[in-house]
């Protein structure tokens, strides 16, 4: 299993300093997320100040940009990068993408499932010359004339991974995708008894193995080298549980441990911004059973054993980290790469 981090700045005058230096302590990937700023623009400057680490995105929103976008600016990457990008997607909420992108939410899932084909369908034209003819359901290309074809490049390769939590989701991505970043809102049992069988559907249909497929997170974790660190983080961890179990999107999280009673009122406590007696919901029991629990010397060798042969990469949940000159921090990843 490798370690990755998360993009904490998404300030671009200090992407490089943060690159290299996250590249420098040993992540094997630098994921960038889409919340208060453009998941790609941060990649863009990576890409020219390291030279090793991988570099994704944990989630881009989908439908908010056409499929030409997209590949578009996941080509530019890869090149730029010399073949370390990853894209993934996500099809986010429908009050997300109506209401804050105003975009059309309809199918997510097999919308989604179009994107990732017509994406393929433009890099291979680029790539091999190929007349673009896609015609789909949500999509359609068939224009691509010299002045606007980037060409070939040297890693015209680029692994997609999408975002799923229900069956839907995890089945297209065994079936047409190189991963599934699996939302850190889980647990080794939902893993084993809903994700990956799911998942190992999809790969069924098109014929796709196991270690051809990358399963990604990244952990909520309760770490400190003292009680009232571990204290603090632990009531991070309860709060950041009942936002998700707020939302009848994760109930199957909560469901494959017979919890799904608390939705409704996790939700209605959510609509009252009561967002301390939410967490004061979460049992310690539902803390065992989504977060890791440590200190900085064990943390990390807990988190291989909980999740050997269900994940292949994950990430610490970052509200909950030091500095990145915490030398405790940088031991873990050290030893955790090793």
């Amino acid at each position: 299993m490798k370690l990755d981090a998360s993009m904490l700045t998404h300030d671009l005058s200090s992407i490089p300093q943060y690159a290299r230096k996250v590249e420098a302590m040993g992540y094997d990937c630098l994921w960038s997320s889409e919340t208060q700023h453009d998941p790609y623009l941060p990649l863009a400057v990576a890409a020219t100040t390291t030279e090793r680490i991988k570099l994704g995105t944990a989630i881009a929103v989908a439908f908010p940009r056409s499929p030409m976008i997209t590949a578009y600016i996941a080509w530019d990457l890869q090149k730029a990068s010399g073949g370390r990008m990853i894209l993934g997607l996500g099809s986010q909420v429908k009050g997300h993408n109506e209401r804050r992108f105003s975009v059309k939410f309809e199918s997510p899932g097999p919308k989604l499932r179009e994107q990732v084909l017509a994406i393929r369908t433009i890099w291979n034209c680029w790539q091999t010359g190929a007349k673009l003819d896609f015609k789909g359901e949500f999509y359609r290309f068939d224009l691509m004339t010299p002045m606007f074809n980037p060409g070939p490049i040297e890693h015209p390769r680029i692994p997609i991974y999408i975002s799923g939590v229900n069956a839907y989701m995890c089945r297209v991505a065994g079936e047409v995708c190189e991963g599934l970043h699996v939302h850190p809102f889980n647990s080794p049992k939902y893993l084993r008894e809903c994700v990956l069988p799911w998942t190992e559907e999809g790969m069924r249909k098109s014929g796709r193995k196991r270690g051809d497929f990358t399963y990604a997170t990244s952990t909520f974790v309760v770490v400190g080298d003292t009680n009232a660190e571990l204290a603090a983080n632990k009531r991070l961890v309860k709060e950041q549980i009942a936002f998700y179990a707020s939302m009848r999107t994760y109930q199957p999280v909560l469901s494959a441990h017979g919890w799904q009673d608390i939705v409704p009122h996790l939700h209605r406590k959510s609509v009252d911004g009561d967002w301390k007696g939410m967490a004061d919901l979460i049992t310690d029991e539902m803390v065992d059973t989504y977060a890791v629990t440590g200190t900085y010397a064990t943390i990390g060798q807990k988190i291989r054993e909980r999740y050997a042969g269900l994940l292949d990469r994950t990430a610490l949940y970052q509200t909950q980290l030091p500095n990145l000159d915490d030398p405790r921090l940088v031991r873990l990843v050290k030893e955790f790469n090793q």
